[in-house]
């Protein structure tokens, strides 16, 4: 399917302009700072939706953290929500055993797919495994996940921009928006 020209004619709301997230991502950045002082931290992000959220978050992490990646799809009940099968597309090049991991998430919806990787991840015996999610639609949860740093609490409406994709476009927009019903 070819591009949407232009994302103002799909644009209902901007949700969280950029301002107020970068803020939160400052405060989100010094709390882990805090949290994680003196231990051996893994950010592991979740590709694709999760990476403009990971660069920013990065680089308001004050101490010394290693990065690493993951990529999953979910199957299921459609192509815009989660939910049905979670598979491991591009697993971690990084040893965990023994490491601080803190998976950084776009969006936590239904829970199933972070509740699944979670899983994956504590077999391999990390010290300890938590969550930081910029989105987190908790009306809409299926599966209770444990979630250490949420950036927003949002709607159960559908979002995207800042990583989260419109049929895989319009991840570049620096604030996350609400399309208008029917997209």
């Amino acid at each position: 399917m070819p591009p949407i020209a232009d994302y103002k004619t799909i644009l209902h709301e901007v949700l969280i302009p950029e301002e107020r997230l970068q803020a939160r991502i400052t405060e989100l950045g010094q709390s882990i700072s805090r949290d994680y002082e003196g231990r051996d931290l893994l950010l592991v992000c979740i590709l694709r939706g999760g990476i403009l959220f990971l660069t920013d978050l990065m680089r308001k992490i004050s101490i010394p953290h290693a990065v690493d990646f993951m990529a999953v799809s979910s199957y299921g009940a459609g192509a815009r929500t989660s939910g049905g099968l979670v598979k491991i597309v591009m697993d971690l090049q990084t040893d965990i055993r023994g490491r601080h991991v803190l998976l950084v998430e776009d969006i936590v919806d239904t829970g199933h797919t972070i509740s699944r990787v979670l899983d994956f991840l504590h077999i391999r015996e990390p010290a300890q495994v938590d969550v930081c999610t910029l989105l987190d639609k908790h009306e809409r949860r299926e599966v209770q996940v444990p979630i250490t740093y949420t950036g927003f609490q949002i709607p159960d409406k559908f979002v995207f921009g800042y990583g989260l994709d419109l049929d895989e476009y319009w991840r570049n927009l620096p604030f996350v928006a609400v399309a208008k019903t029917g997209v």
